[in-house]
């Protein structure tokens, strides 16, 4: 081969690996946290869900007519435990305005969780729920946590959040929705999808 049929063929290559990398980047290297819900626009999954200690059991259609926030959460999740004195702030602020805050455990034994709550801190108006199976959890398309969904008082799933929120983002985007907007997607911060090593 010439040395002008060598440079042609490595061009083609160069230029093919090129492509490759931007197929797979745009295809499988997508951050699931800002591939839009689907759920947005949507009625909730529904769900009936035993609390953590196991005393009751919490269906989602018993919340209709207000405003409920779930929060998706594990003891092993960072962020989760950054954002939980802000959630349960907002959860004592916004309950006499029609707002429940309703966390469900990811992925560990309900008596971890239970462990964990009695640590940190619980909000005396919130429900803190199991999640046998993560029946839940692939309902809502749950792929890493802390996930925040918005459901209005209609029943219909109006915003999402990926990633780790605070007290100022939750405040606003519980004034939006009582003000009858759909706030939406957004991508807050980062996610775990599993324990650390």
């Amino acid at each position: 081969m010439t040395g002008r049929g060598l440079r042609w063929l490595g061009l083609g290559v160069a230029l093919g690996a090129v492509v490759f990398a931007v197929i797979l980047a745009s295809r499988f290297g997508t951050d699931p946290g800002l591939v839009p819900s689907p759920l947005i626009g949507e009625p909730a999954p529904g769900f009936s869900l035993p609390t953590l200690d196991g005393s009751s059991t919490v269906s989602l259609s018993e919340l209709q007519g207000e405003v409920v926030v779930i929060n998706f959460f594990a003891s092993w999740c960072l962020q989760c435990r950054a954002e939980h004195d802000d959630l349960t702030a907002m959860a004592d602020a916004f309950s006499d305005r029609g707002v429940r805050l309703v966390q469900i455990g990811y992925q560990e034994s309900p008596a971890r969780t239970l462990e964990y709550l009695e640590e940190a801190g619980t909000a005396e108006s919130a429900l803190y729920l199991a999640d046998p199976g993560s029946r839940a959890a692939i309902a809502y398309g749950v792929f890493g946590i802390p996930e925040t969904f918005f459901v209005d008082a209609e029943g219909t799933v109006v915003g999402k959040f990926v990633g780790e929120s605070n007290a100022f983002i939750l405040g606003a985007t519980i004034d939006a929705i009582l003000a009858g907007e759909q706030p939406g997607q957004k991508v807050t911060g980062d996610t775990m999808q599993r324990p650390a090593p």
